[in-house]
């Protein structure tokens, strides 16, 4: 069967469900997105239109696909030690936070197939040995979830993990892992993997030392970007940071945090 190309009042349709899903703000130049991801599954309801598929999802009787529709259009491109300045800072807080006895947490609140998490343990395990640390990962999208949780990548995406890391904390697949790595059992054991909607209430996810918030307000609008941002802060323990992507600011956002360096925040104490 032919599908045809999504229509404006279609592209419409769907800029509005992953609004009210997901607070995310989907512009017009996305349309070529939403028909590369969501055209498979009109062919799995043998279906030859993006407004038939709509009517399915609004129908109530399809909740999983909902779920499959709001993963295709959230997943966002990440990758190991992804802007490391991040990372840097973190090391530096952590080698601070050593003399205490309480555990170091750290939340990746948009942590999609869970490289960033990771390579914050990489990084606590390195400078924490044999002192108390946890990570949170949260996600929107239940399918990077579970693909998270295995902690299985192909060689490519870990090619920004330093070599000394990939010894130590990553296994090289064999047989029909071959051309993929592992991440070692000893470091997700520190990993936790929750489902969260940034744009509803938060599960109960404890306090952070310091969250990750990046590469995801450019997707919000500003109130919603407010929201969230007020959200998120609520689990950041006074004296934590906060940091958003390289090209994000939370200027016009809060004033609930004060900037030390470009992206980075502190909630006073």
């Amino acid at each position: 069967m032919s599908i045809r190309s999504i229509t404006d009042t279609e592209f419409a349709h769907f800029q509005r469900f992953i609004f009210d899903a997901a607070g995310i703000s989907m512009a017009d130049a996305k349309k070529a997105l939403v028909m590369g991801r969501l055209s498979k599954r009109l062919a799995r309801y043998d279906l030859d239109s993006f407004g038939a598929y709509f009517q399915l999802l609004t129908s109530g009787h399809h909740p999983e696909e909902v779920q499959m529709a709001v993963d295709l259009l959230t997943t966002n491109e990440t990758y190991f030690f992804r802007e490391n300045k991040h990372f840097e800072f973190l090391r530096a807080q952590a080698l601070a936070a050593r003399v205490r006895s309480q555990p170091y947490r750290v939340w990746s609140a948009a942590s999609s197939s869970g490289e960033e998490a990771y390579t914050m343990a990489m990084v606590l395990a390195d400078v924490m040995p044999g002192l108390p640390w946890e990570i949170i990962g949260t996600d929107i999208s239940t399918r990077m979830l579970e693909g998270a949780c295995r902690g299985l990548y192909t060689l490519e995406r870990g090619r920004h993990i330093p070599v000394a890391y990939l010894q130590r904390f990553c296994r090289k697949g064999i047989q029909e892992y071959d051309g993929h790595l592992l991440i070692d059992r000893s470091l997700r054991s520190h990993v936790s993997f929750v489902y969260a909607n940034l744009n509803a209430p938060l599960p109960e996810l404890g306090q952070f030392d310091m969250v990750f918030l990046r590469n995801v307000m450019i997707y919000f609008n500003l109130a919603t970007k407010r929201e969230v941002v007020a959200r998120v802060l609520a689990t950041l323990k006074p004296g934590g940071y906060f940091c958003v992507g390289h090209s994000e600011s939370l200027s016009d956002i809060t004033q609930a945090v004060q900037a030390v360096a470009p992206s980075i925040y502190r909630k006073p104490d």
